[in-house]
């Protein structure tokens, strides 16, 4: 194939948000399969570009259309069932970003298997108990994993129907596992079997901050809800080529490499095995194939505005960015605008949802806010008892459940009914983010449940405190909880965990420089009464920091020695 024709021109019409989501309307068949329905659909077209991967180092460009993934998707399914895994039966991925990865995915949808996406930061014991929890049938891995699997199924005690090995050494198979490149054996004809729109299609391992992990269970109507995610709150057609940044273990991955993007036709472009993070790189990537959309957590816009942007702000093909996994901090917005004059359009959901908020195509944004619902969604402010808040009251993010389930919500978390009774009543079903919403209907999110810091009196977001860090230039990235006062007096007090950007260095005199910055940004109450500065924050597999273990950490940093003179400034 050759190269997709660039975009040089915005293509979008204006569209009004509040017209589009009053008059929004879903029309889904009872049998809706993804990989048939949709794939197969935009495989019509033999031309039709899905895929773009390049290696590590950005290059050997791989061109896959529709019509390529429709055609390995039905090998591969007709590979597991030649092995006799059915229906219903699950299905571990660890792989990197690497075409296989679709058509494997695409696979397991058309024949009805369960796939389970798994980052590959995992370690042996992770990777036994998702093979042993779900009682998986299939596991395919690459041979740089293929390890750590190995270890996990003798610690786990059981049989796999099918080990499939991505990429194996020099095309000799390993014992045991079957070559991937074996899918050429079958042929690519399928006849599509009976599905429902409510069969079991998916289940995402999630973040796990304290113990075993959560198995979120999504069915094929998941893929449907994805629709609003790609059309409305990445703001996509048919004509774009889209970069999410996301390794393919994380539900993101699902929102902007394969769902969302191919739902309304889009192109994906995809860097295989990322390895070490290089803003340059992604600058580069950006340039080089003249990538349309862009979408990655707050973390790489952060990174990426400390570099020299000028020598690409005129080289870019970018006409629409988004960012999601965790709230974006305005000053981050606001360089990015004076760099490539282009706005970040924050969006908010959950591995458990699609995007159900957003700064959707067509809505004014508002800096640091996470928008409006996206159609399809009756997304509210509630406290525990389903009472919805007035405005600027703070309360939970909830999901409105109505008459029928919202397309894109977990079923479940399987084999938890306590766990899915917890988060589901009163009508709602309940995120566990703290919000509020101002006069115009806007979320504003303040933080985890279990994160608002409570303070001689004050509920202090942590959110804002890190936002007005955030636009301080030593702070590359930072993380604020509530700590014990080893004084007695407060009770808690704010804590700022701090990574410093490249140049700068601690000291007593940057400590008061952040603190006043904080004062004066926000509320003089608000401020770190701490800072302790960090290398690097504790971080979960899908890349979110790690309040709770921060927390438990609750010992002040040895002071500084007392400087005087001058202020702070980067060495």
């Amino acid at each position: 194939m050759t190269p997709p024709q660039v975009i040089t021109q915005p293509i979008l019409p204006q569209m009004d948000y509040d017209a589009y989501y009053r008059e929004f309307a879903w029309n889904v068949p009872d049998n809706f399969n993804f990989a048939f329905d949709v794939v197969d659909y935009w495989a019509k077209d033999r031309t039709k570009l899905a895929l773009l991967s390049v290696n590590e180092q950005g290059e050997n460009p791989r061109f896959q259309s529709f019509y390529e993934l429709s055609r390995l998707s039905s090998q591969f399914a007709a590979l597991l069932a030649a092995h006799g895994v059915k229906k219903g039966d699950r299905a571990l991925l660890l792989l990197q970003s690497v075409p296989e990865w679709y058509a494997a995915m695409l696979g397991m949808m058309k024949l009805g298997v369960v796939a389970m996406p798994t980052t590959v930061l995992v370690t042996a014991k992770d990777i036994a108990y998702r093979l042993e929890r779900p009682q998986a049938r299939v596991v395919v891995t690459d041979a740089e994993h293929i390890g750590r699997v190995e270890e996990a199924i003798a610690h786990s005690g059981i049989s796999m129907d099918i080990k499939i090995l991505v990429g194996g050494d020099k095309g000799i198979p390993a014992p045991g596992w079957t070559p991937f490149e074996n899918i050429y054996q079958y042929s690519a004809r399928m006849e599509r079997p009976e599905t429902s729109i409510d069969d079991p299609m998916l289940i995402y391992f999630t973040s796990g901050t304290t113990g075993h992990p959560k198995m979120a269970l999504h069915t094929h109507s998941y893929a449907v809800g994805h629709y609003v995610t790609g059309k409305y709150a990445h703001g996509l057609t048919t004509n774009d080529l889209h970069w999410t940044v996301s390794e393919t273990g994380w539900a993101k991955a699902g929102w902007g490499k394969l769902f969302g993007p191919m739902m309304v036709g889009a192109a994906v472009f995809q860097r295989e095995a990322p390895g070490r993070f290089d803003p340059n790189m992604v600058i580069r990537m950006l340039e080089r194939y003249g990538i349309t959309t862009f979408c990655a957590p707050p973390t790489v816009y952060r990174m990426l505005v400390q570099t020299d942007l000028s020598a690409y702000r005129r080289q870019l093909n970018l006409r629409r960015c988004m960012s999601a996994g965790e709230p974006l901090n305005p000053g981050v917005i606001e360089q990015w605008k004076q760099a490539f004059n282009l706005d970040i359009f924050d969006h908010y959901g959950q591995s458990e949802t699609v995007a159900i908020l957003a700064n959707c195509v067509g809505m004014k944004l508002k800096y640091g806010s996470a928008g409006l619902p996206t159609p399809g969604n009756d997304v509210r402010v509630v406290d525990e008892k389903g009472k919805e808040m007035a405005p600027y009251e703070e309360g939970t993010i909830a999901l409105y459940l109505g008459g029928d389930r919202p397309y894109g919500l977990m079923r479940e978390y399987w084999k938890d009914e306590d766990l899915s009774a917890a988060c589901t009543h009163h009508g709602y079903y309940y995120t566990g983010d703290r919000a509020f919403r101002d006069e115009d209907g806007y979320f504003w999110f303040v933080g985890r449940d279990d994160d608002v810091i409570k303070s001689s009196g004050y509920r202090i977001g942590p959110f804002e405190v890190e936002s007005a860090l955030i636009e301080h230039p030593a702070v590359m990235e930072c993380a604020v909880v509530g700590v014990d006062d080893p004084e007695g007096t407060r009770g808690v007090l704010v804590k700022a965990f701090i990574v410093l950007s490249e140049g700068w260095q601690p000291s007593a005199k940057l400590t008061g420089e952040l603190q006043e910055h904080v004062k004066n940004t926000t509320a003089p109450y608000k401020y770190p009464r701490l800072i302790e500065y960090r290398k690097e924050l504790p971080k979960t597999v899908s890349g979110k920091i790690l309040r709770r273990q921060l927390r438990l950490q609750n010992m002040p940093p040895a002071p500084f020695p007392a400087e005087t003179g001058g202020e702070a400034r980067p060495v």
